[in-house]
């Protein structure tokens, strides 16, 4: 195990150094570049622009450019903001934890409740039940997420006053649970809503290959009740290549979570990846494509230790 580890952190080096020169050489391809937001303001003069490309390094080659930004994110040193000078890093941290609470607990009820449906579903297939939930999921498939954060604000705030529009506080709120939990609502719904109808279509077609095996029907012929088979028997089966799934979804629920955070005006990362592409802040963006990178590589890593330690015959080398 521990050598596999180790072989796959490895294999990501050569991906990360992929991505950061794809990004880094998207970023000075943008239009503008990395000064754009100074070029198109028509009150700096070309000789700040000249002046601040002197203090960025931004007139040197951009291969000088990137092996130094490179090797300054080696020694943690992630670059700062052209606006204020922060650190990056610490500009992204800041964000982290309203993500991970929005992203963790959308993920989390779409995996229990798209796995039970699509394990209804497969137990039941062919049924009224079924065919509502095959109906639901293509549903929620074929519109986009925006347009149920939208629809979602109409009728919840503006026109039932049920639930706020967005935030993450009411002004003078800070730290009331109470407040945190209804501003959840509906960015938690809404970013749950299609990772439930991809979760489970891919539980139902898990829970219909198992139980088809020989073993299931040999356990209900030796009496073993209906239940006791789906729970001890089909269910852990069936949940092998949903931990793998599961590492596939970070990238989806990264980009659902951006636009999800957009329309809600949540503080995370997706919005904070907005603003400064907004504003053409590529220290900012550069650090953030980064921050995903490893965080996919690292969930895709532990997806796969949790499938070999859920199926005993899966051996990592």
């Amino acid at each position: 195990m521990l050598h596999f580890i180790l072989k796959r952190l490895l294999y990501a080096i050569p991906l990360l150094i992929g991505v950061s020169i794809i990004g880094f050489g998207l970023m000075h391809l943008a239009p503008g570049g990395p000064l754009g937001v100074y070029t198109l303001n028509p009150t700096v003069s070309v000789q700040d622009i000249e002046r601040i490309k002197v203090i960025y390094g931004l007139d040197q080659p951009i291969y000088v450019q990137y092996v130094s930004w490179a090797g300054n994110l080696l020694t943690g040193d992630w670059g700062h903001t052209f606006f204020g000078g922060r650190p990056v890093f610490t500009v992204i941290l800041e964000r982290v934890p309203a993500t991970l609470l929005l992203a963790g607990l959308s993920l989390s009820l779409a995996i229990l409740i798209g796995t039970a449906i699509g394990m209804l579903g497969a137990v039941k297939r062919y049924s009224i039940f079924d065919y509502l939930a095959t109906t639901g999921a293509m549903f929620a498939l074929s519109f986009p997420t925006f347009w149920f954060g939208l629809m979602a604000i109409f009728i919840f705030a503006v026109e039932l006053r049920w639930l706020p529009s967005g935030g993450m506080y009411d002004l003078g709120e800070e730290g009331n649970s109470l407040d945190l939990l209804r501003h959840l609502i509906l960015p938690t719904a809404v970013l749950s809503l299609v990772i439930v109808a991809t979760w489970s279509r891919y539980s139902r077609s898990s829970f219909l290959e198992v139980i088809g095996q020989d073993y299931i029907r040999t356990a209900h012929a030796k009496g073993v009740p209906n239940r006791l088979v789906i729970t001890r028997h089909a269910f852990p089966n069936a949940a092998i290549p949903l931990i793998a799934l599961l590492g596939v979804q970070l990238p989806f629920l990264f980009s659902g979570a951006l636009v999800t955070e957009t329309i809600f005006g949540w503080p995370g990362i997706g919005r904070l990846f907005v603003d400064a592409l907004t504003m053409k802040e590529y220290p900012v963006l550069m650090g953030m494509m980064m921050f995903t990178a490893i965080f996919v590589i690292i969930g895709n890593l532990l997806a796969d230790i949790g499938v070999a330690m859920v199926d005993p015959r899966i051996r990592l080398e």
